[in-house]
């Protein structure tokens, strides 16, 4: 079996495993100097942004520091993402290990075994795809190198998931299979909020502080009230309708996993944008990073 490597390290990401390590260890003392007293006791699953670190990084971060810092040894991580549309067919990656600067991490096989056959019980073909037929996602390597280094020991399962039915049932599979094995999980879904402007060919408000407004304030909003109340068919409905996650089959199967574990709420740990303000630009993306728990 083969190794998933890297394309996307040294340009969205730092390439090298100083740079990496660095980088993380910048964001998390950005955070730890912040009073936050909302991060949940235990967390079990989160989401996470997969703009460039650049962006978003520190959001995503703060995720993954929540997640570990959890009471819970975990075992392995399963990864949702991929940009899809509602009909594009559910696959997982098939091969040893995803490389990072900092460190392959292994591909939890006997887990992926488990996951596709109850994913077909649950009437949903889950497809396994060698890494040169797996599409290059920023939705998913970008979350790498902060598995390796929060989780060093952990494996970890990659799940292409569309906004569709599949998707709460690919999440409680997930979850159902790691029983089986005796897994202790992380749950981790990717996704970006609205993407505005004439490059994405979204723009209904106009531009300027107004459109930021309009997305941070509505557009955006509604997307995290969906995570929060853990409504699956919302936060659907809410990908598809206001264009508000990009990836939001990802987001459902990471809260569909969550409330499988005993979650019942999402807290938001952070909303950021691409935005600037003092060079106001017609693009631009929101972001978001969530933990769930009881």
């Amino acid at each position: 079996m083969s190794v998933k490597e890297m394309a996307f390290a040294g340009s969205w990401y730092p390439g090298s495993a100083d740079q990496c390590r660095s980088a993380i260890e910048r964001f998390n003392d950005d955070f730890k100097t912040e009073a936050d007293t909302k991060i949940l006791d235990n967390p079990v699953a989160g989401i996470v942004p997969h703009a460039g670190w650049i962006y978003s990084g520190k959001l995503a971060c703060r995720v993954f520091a929540a997640l570990a810092h959890g009471r819970r040894a975990v075992d392995t991580i399963v990864l949702f993402g991929v940009h899809m549309h509602a009909d594009s067919p559910a696959f997982v990656l098939d091969c040893t290990a995803v490389d990072t600067p900092l460190g392959a991490v292994e591909i939890d096989k006997a887990l992926i075994d488990r996951l596709v056959k109850q994913a077909d019980a649950a009437s949903v073909n889950l497809k396994q795809l060698t890494p040169t037929r797996f599409p290059e996602e920023n939705t998913l390597e970008l979350q790498y190198p902060f598995i390796k280094y929060f989780f060093p020991k952990a494996r970890i399962v990659v799940c292409a998931v569309p906004p569709s039915d599949a998707a709460q049932a690919l999440g409680i599979a997930a979850v159902v299979a790691a029983k089986e094995l005796d897994r202790s999980l992380a749950v981790v879904g990717s996704t970006d909020m609205t993407h505005y402007g004439p490059r994405f060919g979204f723009e209904p408000v106009g531009s300027g502080k107004a459109a930021f407004d309009w997305v941070a304030k509505e557009n955006d909003a509604a997307a995290i009230n969906a995570l929060t109340t853990m409504d699956e068919k919302q936060i659907i409905h809410q990908g598809l309708s206001r264009h508000n996650m990009c990836c939001s089959g990802a987001a459902c199967a990471a809260v569909a996993a969550a409330k499988k574990m005993g979650a019942v709420k999402g807290i938001c740990l952070d909303y950021a944008s691409s935005f600037d303000p003092l060079e106001p630009n017609a693009d631009f993306v929101g972001y978001c990073g969530m933990v769930f728990g009881a």
